[in-house]
């Protein structure tokens, strides 16, 4: 196992608002970790949610969702591509359909907007990745994915938030802490 390339990651900080002047939870994360972390938003905007999205979200396939689609690099290199959808009805007219960077982060903002995380749901498989996330990720064909998707719950179990996530399973490590009552 190469210690120096592999990126070990926690969901707990990408789930909670930041305080206000904070960094977004990637850059904190890897400044923390005496790395570089930057994104590239590919695409913001409304499109027709896929499957499972739709399903997640509780709203008919192809019905209008927002979407932030995003390039993250650890160190000028690609480590993840993350895929944000939120219903329109809480998206619509707000940064969180744009491309501008969200002081903060979106879940600081969705927090700012009365919307708060209280559930979240997490499932992770393992896959080859499709010839364009290669391309994206800079994988070899026989170099396999993870796939992240979180789905966000607020108080009364409204879906806010999914997060797609794919990355290059050889340069990832998850980690997963969990407080019980």
């Amino acid at each position: 196992m190469q210690s120096d390339t592999r990126w070990v990651s926690s969901s707990l900080p990408y789930l909670q608002a930041r305080t206000d002047g904070s960094p977004d939870a990637w850059s904190a994360e890897t400044t923390a970790q005496g790395r570089r972390g930057r994104q590239k938003i590919v695409h913001a905007g409304e499109v027709p949610a896929p499957d499972v999205v739709a399903e997640l979200l509780g709203v008919p396939p192809g019905e209008a969702v927002a979407v932030r689609r995003r390039l993250m690099l650890l160190d000028d290199r690609p480590s993840e591509l993350t895929d944000t959808y939120y219903p329109v009805s809480i998206a619509r007219g707000t940064p969180l359909a744009g491309t501008a960077k969200i002081p903060g982060g979106a879940v600081t903002l969705l927090a700012r907007l009365g919307h708060t995380g209280a559930t979240v749901r997490e499932d992770v498989i393992a896959r080859m990745p499709t010839d364009g996330e290669r391309r994206s990720l800079d994988t070899a064909p026989d170099e396999p994915v993870l796939q992240l998707t979180r789905l966000t719950l607020d108080r009364t179990g409204r879906p806010i938030q999914v997060d797609v996530m794919v990355m290059p399973a050889h340069r990832q490590r998850l980690h997963y802490e969990i407080a019980l009552p």
